[in-house]
């Protein structure tokens, strides 16, 4: 009698299938996130990577980079320049950020407390929709001393005119309270999106226990809106440690640099004297600068934790 060897084809259960479907996802996924994958790593990693080797040389896009070893951090430690930068871009980003995420705050409170039209929101958002180079030309015009619609008022109020964009002393604040205007809009949206997320049972509570609007929003909204808040000033703080558009539109550093901030300055190094390799070594302190900022901020507004839970 013979015996057959055939074996019997294998069996597919529930697991196999479920393991085959997960495959297919995470291939799927990573064909979705492959473009902006390579959009990182081409406009963002490299250029990076590229820019930290150049501060290490001597380059002026004429010859080939020629290694000069820490030169250009030697120069930039002993360049007063450089450290006026420094202070002016911190000056504004103190200022940006005090007004930006008080009214911003405030805003966004206002929009969840008292109204739930959407369009109001729309129009709240509309100052992000105009460009830097735009909204810094408007403002131009608006505060110019002698023209601008914004001093003939003031001096139709009686008032004399005022020198926001010609004084070492307004500059500041103006290019600061322009660049307000234009993004509070959608930092108020994004504490918007966090004041969402906290439960209305804490406010029917604090109302029966008797407590004002003002007491409940130190008591409950700020606590429990920390981890949102925590986000918005890392992403409001690099992003004002960059400012550019505004500065090269309106004063191109004056008066006296009294508003050259140090994105200004690296691109003047750059662009204007062609001194690339000294460029780059401050680009790289400016990038060291934003991450012992953005990890100090991490780790003092415990951005990681919640009070909800």
């Amino acid at each position: 009698m013979a015996i057959s060897t055939t074996r019997a084809p294998a069996k597919t259960g529930p697991a196999t299938h479920g393991k085959s479907k997960k495959r297919d996802d995470t291939r799927l996924a990573l064909l979705f996130i492959l473009p902006a994958l390579i959009g990182f790593l081409v406009f963002m990693v490299w250029p990076t990577l590229r820019g930290i080797y150049l501060s290490f040389t001597k380059f002026n896009l004429l010859t080939p980079p020629e290694f000069n070893g820490l030169d250009n951090y030697i120069r930039m430690v002993q360049d007063p320049v450089f450290w006026n930068a420094l202070k002016v871009t911190v000056y504004y980003v103190f200022v940006n950020i005090l007004i930006q995420t008080i009214v911003a705050l405030v805003i966004a409170v206002m929009m969840q407390r008292l109204t739930k039209r959407t369009w109001l929101r729309g129009i709240v958002l509309t100052p992000y929709l105009v460009s830097n180079v735009v909204a810094a030309m408007v403002f131009l015009w608006i505060l110019d001393y002698q023209l601008g619609i914004g001093n003939t008022v003031i001096a139709w109020l009686g008032m004399d005119r005022i020198p926001f964009l010609t004084s070492e002393a307004w500059v500041i604040p103006t290019i600061a309270l322009i660049n307000v205007w234009r993004h509070v809009g959608y930092t108020a949206l994004l504490i918007f999106a966090g004041l969402q997320t906290i439960p209305e049972t804490m406010y029917e509570a604090g109302r029966v226990d008797g407590a004002s609007e003002v007491r409940m929003f130190r008591s409950i909204t700020v606590p429990l809106l920390r981890p949102v808040l925590a986000l918005v000033l890392i992403i409001t703080v690099v992003g004002s440690f960059q400012v550019f558009d505004t500065v090269a539109v309106i004063t191109r550093g004056g008066p006296v640099d009294s508003s050259r901030v140090l994105q200004y300055y690296i691109y003047d190094v750059a662009f204007g004297r062609f001194q690339f390799g000294y460029a780059s070594a401050m680009s790289v302190a400016l990038l060291l600068v934003l991450v012992v900022i953005t990890f100090i901020q991490y780790r003092v507004t415990r951005a990681d934790t919640t009070d909800l839970n």
